[in-house]
């Protein structure tokens, strides 16, 4: 996000705009946390994860007595229109200011990779490399120690960051809430992988799996039940949504940024920033939902035959 607040705010000073940023987002709107942004304001923070203005949950956007906040501020403020980063939620609420007519431009930021209309959005490549770079190191110990290591990651809803970062890491099974598999099945891969030579095993979890299944210790439990195997389990947790943002975020981002200032100058408004085919589009707001399938079924095949 940072790397977008500050190719919006550059762009846009060039452009002849200027900027305020708004500090924890739509809480920060409804008590009128604001300040100026100048191009030296978001110097040297491209480098940095997360974003530097902070955000925050904000049920209180969901009330009519906050919306109504919302709207004075923007009034008092004299803002004539928004540059709103975030996941299907904030984006959503970009929806509903831009029904009251207020001058609005979303940029997809998400992780996993949910927002229907883009194919990729700021924090999934950074996310995903974080959770390779963790098997990487992983995968050292289950050789050594001839170990199965269950290995959770973010993703309640969607598999992406599991299904990607499985594949990129080689592990040999990987669990995902829209693809239910019996835990017996899982059991039999394992074991089946041990009868054909391997001596370690490593099945990458969407935490959304557990809620249909149990914990991730519970899960292990069963297989060592039923496998006899040595079973280890590692909860990546919030390390997935921090770190240095890798270079094709960095750039997403400040495409995503630049493009926003432009669409103001051009008096462009009412859509999300999109990125489709190797470009960016546009995509109206009123499409913009949380994607039912996230995950690429063919991707989740492969992952599973490159594991003999």
């Amino acid at each position: 996000m940072n790397a977008a607040i500050r190719a919006a705010v550059r762009r846009g000073w060039e452009l002849g705009l200027e900027t305020l940023g708004i500090r924890r987002g739509y809480a920060g709107l409804i008590e009128g946390d604001l300040s100026p942004l100048t191009p030296r304001d978001v110097g040297g923070i491209i480098e940095f994860g997360g974003t530097f203005l902070h955000t925050a949950r904000c049920p209180a956007f969901l009330t009519d007595e906050g919306r109504r906040r919302a709207l004075a501020t923007i009034e008092k403020e004299g803002l004539d229109c928004l540059i709103i980063i975030g996941g299907e939620g904030s984006l959503q609420g970009a929806r509903w200011l831009s029904d009251q007519g207020i001058k609005v431009v979303g940029i997809p930021a998400s992780i996993d990779n949910d927002i229907e209309g883009t194919e990729l959005a700021i924090g999934v490549d950074s996310a995903v490399n974080t959770v390779v770079w963790a098997l990487n190191r992983i995968r050292d110990t289950a050789l050594a120690h001839e170990r199965v290591f269950l290995v959770e990651v973010m993703g309640r809803e969607s598999g992406y960051i599991a299904l990607m970062g499985g594949l990129a890491g080689g592990a040999e099974l990987v669990l995902v809430p829209e693809v239910p598999v019996p835990l017996d099945e899982v059991a039999q891969k394992v074991l089946s992988l041990y009868q054909k030579g391997k001596h370690h095993s490593i099945v990458v979890v969407a935490e959304g799996v557990t809620a249909k299944v149990g914990s991730t210790d519970m899960i292990a439990n069963f297989l060592r039940e039923r496998t006899r195997l040595e079973v280890r389990v590692t909860v990546l947790g919030h390390l997935q949504r921090g770190g240095s943002p890798t270079a094709t975020d960095r750039i997403l981002a400040s495409r995503f940024g630049a493009q926003a200032a432009e669409d103001i100058k051009a008096g462009l408004f009412g859509h999300m920033l999109a990125w489709q085919k190797g470009e960016i589009v546009r995509v109206p707001l009123e499409v913009v939902r949380r994607k039912k399938m996230a995950i690429d079924l063919r991707l989740y095949e492969l992952v599973h035959q490159l594991a003999i």
